[in-house]
């Protein structure tokens, strides 16, 4: 059981923050590299409703803090459902994949699904083609680690991928490979 509570933790890593459970009935601790996005989709509400049970009035939160989750379910039914969600992979496929990064003239930082990689340079995030790999989903990239499928870039087709680095060094540095992609449901 201890294996399977790390494999889930390292399966939803820095984003996701799956791996910290609520600390009361409807209560949820804030664990390093959780974002109210991961929070959200591991409760299965909206980044604004975590925003008003808790006044929040930016979407900043910080290790330790403890978060109201109005409406969720036992803390025993979250672990089921992240359970459910790491078991297996459903799809590895080959890809080629490159890297960028959001520190230049026009970026945003802000993903297909939300996310802002610019104010979270830690998130292990990765543009697909949402035709191979649907956004949102987890993944495991070989040599990079998990990830979400958060962005889809306007030459990533087919079996290609973007990993996102947080310095243009970094970025530069991975290159371009080719690597195994384990999409999870």
């Amino acid at each position: 059981m201890k294996k399977l509570l790390l494999y889930i933790t390292s399966s939803f890593f820095l984003v996701f923050g799956f791996s910290g459970a609520a600390s009361a009935a409807g209560t949820y601790q804030v664990k390093s590299g959780d974002t109210l996005w991961s929070i959200a989709k591991k409760y299965k509400v909206t980044v604004s409703q975590l925003k008003s049970w808790n006044n929040l009035k930016s979407d900043m939160i910080k290790p330790k803090q403890i978060l109201k989750i109005s409406g969720t379910a036992t803390k025993a039914a979250a672990n089921t459902t992240v359970k459910k969600a790491a078991a297996t992979a459903y799809k590895t496929i080959t890809v080629k994949a490159y890297a960028y990064t959001v520190n230049c003239k026009g970026c945003s930082g802000i993903t297909a699904i939300g996310l802002n990689l610019k104010k979270n340079p830690s998130i292990k995030a990765i543009a697909v083609d949402p035709k191979v790999i649907p956004l949102g989903s987890k993944v495991y990239v070989e040599g990079y680690g998990y990830a979400i499928a958060a962005d889809k870039g306007k030459s990533i087709k087919g079996n290609k991928i973007d990993v996102f680095m947080p310095t243009k060094e970094k970025a530069i540095q991975w290159g371009v490979k080719t690597v195994k992609v384990k999409i999870y449901k």
